[in-house]
This record gives C-alpha cells, sequence and structure tokens, in this order.
C-alpha cells in the first residue's frame, strides 16, 4: 500500500523535478505587476484593492509598492531587480509594469529625493527602457493626488512631477494612467470635509474641524526651493529596515496615504485607465 502511494506521489512531480524542463502551460495569463511607493503599496495605497477587487482570476498581479521610495532609492535597495526578476520569470504570456513614482523625489529628504529637472526624468526613462528589454510592457502611472486643501482647492503641490511622467510616456511611447489628473479632479469635486474619509485613519477633531474653513491644517505644502539657494549634500540611501526591526502596523491620518474607501475609489480609475491605455488588457479588468 505504502510503494503504491509512493509511486503515485513521484508521478505527481513536476517534470522539473526530475532534470527536466516544465511543458509550457496551455493556459496563457496575463501578469501585471505594481511598482511604486506607499501610495501603491498595500494597506497604505491603491495597489492592494487592485489587485483584490480589479482583475480576473487569469491575470496574476504581484504588488512592490515600497513606502518611501524615490525613483532613485527604488532602485537602489534593490526593489526593481525584484521586479525585473518578476518580469523574466517566464511562464505569463505578457507581463506588464505599473510604474508610479514622484511623492518621495519632492526635496525634503535629501537621503530619498531626487533632481526633478536632471535626475527624476532620468530615473523614470530608465524604468521604461530597462522594462522593455525584460520583455515587459511598461504602464507609467502619474502620482496619486494628496487630498491637502488651500482655501477650498486642492493644493497641488505634485503637478510639476506628473508633468515629467506624462512627457517621458509621450517621448517614449509608454502606455499613461494619468492617476494624477484623476484624482484630483475627484478630490476636489468632493472637497476639504469629505475627502477626509478617504484617509487610512479618522482626523483628529482639530483636523476635521480645519476642513470645515476649506484650507487643511497639518499638510506639508511643497514650496520650490528658491532659485539659487544652496542645497545641502545628499547622503546614501540608507538600507531598508528588516521585518523584525518593523513595529506593527498602525494606520494614522494624513493626507497621502489612503485607507479601504480611498484605495477602492482610486484602484477603480486606475482600472478603468489602464483599460483605455492598454486595450489588450480591457477584457482581463473589473473597472
Amino acid at each position: 500500500m505504502r510503494a503504491a502511494l509512493l509511486a503515485a506521489a513521484l508521478i505527481a512531480l513536476p517534470l522539473a523535478a526530475h532534470g527536466q524542463a516544465a511543458p509550457e502551460p496551455m493556459f496563457k495569463a496575463p501578469k501585471i505587476v505594481l511598482v511604486g511607493d506607499s501610495t501603491t503599496a498595500v494597506s497604505s495605497g491603491w495597489g492592494g484593492s487592485f489587485c483584490a477587487k480589479h482583475v480576473s482570476s487569469n491575470v496574476a498581479c504581484v504588488n512592490l509598492g515600497r513606502g518611501g521610495r524615490s525613483s532613485r532609492t527604488y532602485r537602489e535597495e534593490g526593489s526593481w531587480t525584484l521586479a525585473l526578476k518578476e518580469m523574466t520569470s517566464g511562464g505569463f504570456a505578457k507581463t506588464y509594469v505599473l510604474i508610479q513614482l514622484g511623492h518621495n523625489d519632492q526635496p525634503g529628504r535629501p537621503e530619498r529625493s531626487t533632481d526633478l529637472a536632471a535626475e527624476f526624468p532620468v530615473n523614470i526613462k530608465r524604468f521604461v527602457d530597462e522594462a522593455r528589454a525584460a520583455g515587459a510592457t511598461p504602464v507609467l502611472v502619474t502620482p496619486l493626488i494628496r487630498r491637502q486643501f488651500k482655501d477650498g482647492q486642492v493644493h497641488d503641490d505634485l503637478a510639476p512631477w506628473a508633468d515629467v511622467i506624462r512627457k517621458v510616456a509621450a517621448e517614449t511611447g509608454a502606455p499613461l494612467v494619468d492617476l494624477h489628473k484623476l484624482s484630483k479632479d475627484a478630490v476636489q469635486a468632493m472637497g476639504p470635509v469629505e475627502a477626509l474619509k478617504l484617509g487610512e485613519a479618522p482626523p483628529s477633531p482639530e483636523v476635521a474641524a480645519a476642513a470645515k474653513s476649506g484650507t487643511t491644517t497639518g499638510a506639508a505644502f511643497y514650496e520650490p526651493a528658491i532659485p539659487g539657494a544652496v542645497v545641502p549634500p545628499r547622503p546614501p540611501a540608507a538600507p531598508p529596515s528588516p521585518p523584525s526591526a518593523m513595529g506593527s502596523f498602525k494606520p494614522v491620518f494624513d493626507y497621502t496615504h489612503v485607507g479601504p474607501e480611498g484605495a477602492d475609489l482610486f484602484s477603480a480609475m486606475v482600472a478603468k485607465a489602464l483599460a483605455a491605455a492598454v486595450p489588450e488588457l480591457g477584457r482581463q479588468l473589473r473597472p
């Protein structure tokens, strides 16, 4: 009896286990890889909802969004290398790579920021070129809007970075998902009070009260550097903290990251825009 069971188990083993190449699957499935910062990552961005709710069961959806990463540090720490491995793993009919960076490229944190004119566009174009060289289809995604307001209007401090991504998409012919515009329009229509509900956690009473005035409080409004100002030297990127050194995840309110409601809203925008930008993927998406 035991011999029969052992024989059956050996027959069931993949051919690769016996030193033979595994056959190509009859079922041809696409893969979508998400590359980005915390606004793409699971729990704090739109990527978790996108993979869970907006792709068909035919699609392998891999979220490699990493909190705090810029177009420089995402590569330096090795996350882009992991993404390239996903693109070259084989077995899939086609791989699409959605790339959304920009939030952490802004000045303020020299260990991760990049120069808007000389560095950021070069980094984005390099992602496009290397994804194509790996056999994947890169799709550029403009950065998710920050939900901060001044006098009832969205304070759009990410517009220059979104413009760079649009320009790189046009120059390279890469498909574009203009999440920045879509999310800005939606947040503006909601207004500062209603937009509070999109955060990871409920706002404090002080934040909620300020929103009623039309100007949010506690927002880190980015202002362009003064021309000719001395820029301090940039330290090298710090290595990411190992999992054992990270504390337990506790959602907090801010104007950048999103909770379940925000993730569902913005991931649906991405799915709909992606279906339009890459028609061949349309039937695999659930906007």
